[in-house]
């Protein structure tokens, strides 16, 4: 029982996950200039066609555009042109070569608006293009094709410590009973 109640107490949290190393632009980030594309590092391989990567803006437009590329630890895609400045969201969801999904989010901010912020008016029916024209001339904002990053969250599986005690009592329940009856 002291030998098991010791190997408890020294269990730490796993550590065997795949974390994120870096990120271009950087978490945090501010820049003037907007990236044509977002490339995440990761500590370990990712698995090829299993990766997805999102960019929202401030206007709830998504702005990646092709397919997510992978190249060992390498994870990126390509941008369509950011449009105002603000916070933008990076949502990924990526899963390493143990098959282990990992998701998670970083931001930036742009501080100029970039050549995207004046894009095309969205198409509308007759109906919404009479009922546009007599609003302030904007055209109607874009909805997002994706969850905003902020949705996702950062999965790391169920703690293992709920086993390891219940093994532990019916180990210990196992020993109790065979001892007693071992005495009668």
């Amino acid at each position: 029982m002291v030998c098991g109640l010791a190997m408890l107490l020294g269990v730490g949290p796993a550590t065997a996950h795949t974390r994120l190393q870096n990120s271009d632009p950087a978490d945090g980030a501010s820049v003037a200039t907007p990236p044509t594309s977002l490339a995440l590092t990761f500590d370990e391989p990712m698995q090829p066609g299993f990766s997805t990567i999102t960019l929202i803006g401030p206007d709830g437009v998504a702005y990646q555009t092709g397919d997510t590329t992978v190249d060992g630890g390498a994870v990126g895609t390509a941008l369509l042109p950011l449009g105002p400045a603000g916070r933008y969201e990076v949502g990924y969801r990526v899963v390493s070569d143990d098959g282990h999904p990992v998701t998670g989010g970083i931001a930036f901010t742009l501080t100029a608006p970039g050549p995207g912020a004046a894009g095309p008016a969205a198409s509308t029916s007759a109906a919404s293009t009479s009922a546009a024209s007599t609003s302030a001339g904007a055209p109607a904002p874009a909805t997002p094709s994706v969850t905003p990053a902020a949705a996702v969250s950062d999965d790391r599986g169920a703690p293992a410590w709920p086993w390891i005690v219940g093994a532990v009592l019916l180990v210990g329940g196992a020993v109790v009973t065979a001892l007693r009856l071992g005495r009668g």
